[in-house]
């Protein structure tokens, strides 16, 4: 009962206080939650991440079998992909191996659907989130399964499986099962499955399953059993029976290469990469994320938290001189220390209570746009994880940020406060104080360097010469059908004068996928140690692209391949230096049954982002193969222009949907993760800003408040303002400095290894330190004017009377 009294008088005294200093408990709490809600938000993303794939139960047993290419020149081609026979070997010559399924994802097709109530299906042009797949896949991966059976949906052709959003989209709220979809216009697909949507954390998003079996429909001139094919959109997983199981079927796999490829065999290697991993692998893919990120971003998390318990500890001890009389008061009338540590720590957790609602409130408002940002479905879901987290943050909170001052603040000598002898720093506090702000300060130096980095590593990438025009491009996809209407389209475009010039290509010259293979040159009867990268396209290629021929002369109209255009670089590669001298020399792409000759040398292009290197390549003509149309344009009346090219195109091809992009947006996509990282840095940026200012803020104040005799005395002996806020500032811009000069090689270091990421980078020069040094001592000073020239220009009869 007693206890229970004690517990609720400290809790009313500790209330009032806090209603008494409302200054110090915003400040405090302002500091604090931002802090707490910016670790939260990192937090969330790092698990959002970190549980990509985890939610199967045969995760240990679950692998992606890859196929790296080791060629002759010494470079490897790293690649997620395998040969579509290679499931069927697993399946039936490896015990070791439980089950296998080949899945080829990301299949451009256009999908009708006839939906209740409407007279015309609906139609729609998917780029993602379809797939062919093998039977197999629903016994390795786990799927909520709502109607149908996962061992036999998809054993037939023309059967599909959609997840429920899918199914909604298709067929809005009817029941899908029995429902047929048609499949580029020719092959009908029966819905014979539905399941639930898979958790967002997969690297594996799939919202229609078309059975493999269909795949003879689809595309009938596909040879199943080509071990040489690979695409970069076509997955092989396995389970295995055990995980021990692994490092015998690695063993096993050059034997496997030698007995389907031959004296190909040391080209082309298998592995087995454990599912747990593949998230994290940059090496395969661009949609990966590398975890030096994951963890760095960990680090500016717990830092932002970090630096807000900094500023609860100088606040609070900035309050700690004010009340020094209470507590000798306290202590004189017999209060312990541990009962004054009680009552200082209770205001302490109310603080800090009060500052984790805050700041998952903030986490909530703010969730949306964090989320748009960085193109995830985070979400405060409750699970152990995120408990874990918040008790951890609260613990860690309380003993760092309420612990220290409440000790200072109880260890106040009675006698000498009730003598009127205010408390001063001591060595050791002041050592303290000056390692926090230049904690604060380092932390605040590194994001703000970083931020300068980025954005001019940006700058860069925008303003980087691609070696082709990426403005005013417009990129429709073509249907696989109707060929024959390609001419009729470009000649009624063109009768239009803001239409300069249409071309029909595989790609554009900056493509989210490589494509190539491998070639002869000059006659020679072996293949050359190196791949070429293709863009096969037509004549037009070059006038609507406005790449720079170097030497030669454009390709001539043709539906095959019957010459070629090579760049600079496997110009380069083939050892000649003078593109004149290679013009007429013989080559033989694998596409194609003869040595052909070369008419033309271009200048280099970048085919995919600056990450990577300009690689050899050719242009060359195969309409079989054209799926996109680039539709150079004016760009004085863009919305009437594409409203033009809607509506010939709806004339053309009534049963298609008609689907665009800019191609200067498609090439910016290239650089989701940067931009991301940009506006992660920018935000920690200034969140780091904020709390430092607070920060210096509180102990300027601490400073005034224990020099308010020495200010009047100097301002009666005829100091200046200016004198008075120098002095007050001069020793806090020193710590400044420290702190400048200590960060800058971590931070220079940081961001080095972030540019080798690059194949063209900009170079980390000596301006960036001097701007974001000047940004510091700026913000520095900014936070330090108020309390010093408000200190500066206090009337000195007051601050004598004062002490």
């Amino acid at each position: 009962m007693y206890r229970h009294s004690m517990f609720r008088n400290y809790l009313k005294i500790a209330w009032r206080s806090l209603l008494a200093h409302r200054s110090y408990t915003a400040l405090t709490t302002i500091g604090l939650s931002v802090g707490m809600a910016a670790g939260l938000l990192i937090f969330l993303f790092l698990r959002h991440h970190l549980s990509t794939d985890r939610h199967h139960q045969k995760l240990d047993r679950i692998y992606r079998i890859n196929t790296d290419l080791y060629l002759e020149d010494g470079s490897v081609e790293y690649n997620p992909e395998a040969p579509l026979p290679l499931a069927q070997v697993l399946r039936t010559e490896y015990p070791q191996v439980e089950q296998a399924a080949f899945l080829m994802m990301n299949r451009e097709l256009t999908i009708a659907a006839n939906r209740a109530g409407r007279s015309e299906p609906l139609r729609f042009r998917e780029y993602k989130g379809t797939a062919l797949v093998e039977p197999e896949w629903f016994e390795i991966l786990d799927y909520e399964w709502l109607h149908g059976q996962p061992q036999t949906a998809l054993r037939a052709p023309n059967t599909a499986v959609l997840t429920q959003s899918q199914a909604r989209k298709y067929f809005g709220d009817s029941d899908p099962i029995g429902q047929v979809l048609t499949l580029n216009n020719k092959v009908e697909v029966t819905v014979t499955g539905l399941v639930a949507d898979p958790p967002p954390m997969t690297d594996t998003e799939v919202g229609l399953f078309i059975s493999m079996a269909t795949l003879k429909n689809l595309n009938p001139d596909f040879n199943v059993s080509d071990w040489y094919f690979l695409n970069s959109t076509n997955r092989l997983y396995v389970t295995l029976r055990s995980p021990n199981d692994v490092a015998g079927l690695q063993a096993s796999f050059p034997a496997l290469s030698k007995k389907h490829y031959g004296t190909d065999a040391s080209v082309f290697r298998f592995g087995a990469q454990p599912l747990r991993d593949i998230h994290y692998d940059i090496q395969r893919s661009s949609d990966t994320i590398r975890p030096a990120l994951l963890w760095s971003l960990g680090g500016v998390g717990l830092l932002l938290i970090l630096a807000g318990c900094i500023n609860f500890i100088n606040l609070t001890l900035v309050k700690a001189v004010r009340r020094s009389k209470e507590v000798g008061i306290r202590k004189s009338l017999g209060s312990t220390r541990r009962q004054l540590v009680g009552q200082f720590l209770l205001e302490s957790a109310i603080i800090i209570l009060l500052s984790t609602i805050l700041a998952l409130l903030l986490v909530l408002v703010t969730l949306p746009v964090f989320n748009n940002w960085a193109q995830a479905e985070l979400s405060l879901r409750i699970d152990w994880n995120l408990i874990l987290f918040i008790s951890l943050l609260l613990g860690i909170v309380t003993v760092l940020a309420g612990g220290y001052p409440a000790m200072i603040l109880s260890g106040f000598s009675p006698w000498s406060i009730l003598r009127g002898q205010l408390p001063t720093a001591s060595g050791s506090s002041t050592t303290v104080r000056s390692v926090l702000v230049v904690g604060q300060f380092a932390v605040c130096h590194v994001l703000i360097l970083g931020s300068l980095v980025v954005a001019h590593q940006i700058r860069y990438i925008q303003n980087a010469d691609l070696g082709f025009r990426k403005d005013n491009v417009v990129v429709v996809t073509m249907p696989g059908q109707q060929k024959g209407n390609r001419e009729a389209l470009r000649q009624q475009l063109l009768q239009r004068s803001d239409i300069q010039s249409v071309s029909f290509s595989h790609r554009p010259p900056s493509s989210e996928q490589l494509f190539g293979g491998s070639f002869k040159f000059n006659g020679s009867a072996e293949w050359a140690p190196f791949p070429i990268r293709d863009r096969l396209a037509d004549a037009n290629y070059l006038a609507t692209y406005d790449l720079k021929l170097l030497a030669g002369r454009n390709i001539t109209l043709s539906d095959t391949i019957r010459e070629y255009l090579i760049n600079e670089t496997l110009l380069h590669k083939l050892g000649y230096q003078d593109p004149k001298e290679i013009l007429g020399k013989k080559l033989q792409y694998y596409l194609s049954a003869e040595p052909l000759p070369i008419v033309g040398v271009v200048k280099d292009f970048h085919q995919k982002s600056l990450r990577e290197e300009i690689g050899p390549c050719f242009i060359a003509s195969q309409a079989d193969w054209y799926e996109r149309a680039g539709i150079r344009i004016t760009g004085q009346d863009p919305a009437g222009t594409l409203s033009h090219i809607r509506q010939v195109w709806q004339q053309l091809y009534p049963d298609e949907v008609f689907e665009y992009q800019f191609l200067d947006e498609q090439v910016a996509r290239f650089y989701e993760t940067e931009t991301l990282i940009s506006r992660f840095i920018n935000t920690f940026t200034v969140l780091a800003i904020l709390i430092c200012c607070l920060g210096l803020y509180g102990l300027v104040s601490q400073v005034v408040v224990q020099r308010t005799r020495e200010i009047g005395i100097r301002k009666v002996l005829g100091a200046s303002v200016s004198s008075i806020v120098a002095l007050l500032s001069r020793d806090f811009v020193w710590l400044i400095l420290i702190a400048i000069v200590l960060a800058s090689p971590f931070a220079w270091y940081i961001m080095h290894l972030w540019l080798q990421d690059f194949a063209y980078k900009i170079a980390i020069e000596w301006w960036v330190f001097v701007v974001a040094g000047v940004m510091a001592v700026g913000i520095g000073l900014l936070s330090l004017s108020y309390q010093s020239i408000q200190a500066a220009l206090m009337n000195p009869v007051r601050s004598l009377r004062s002490e």
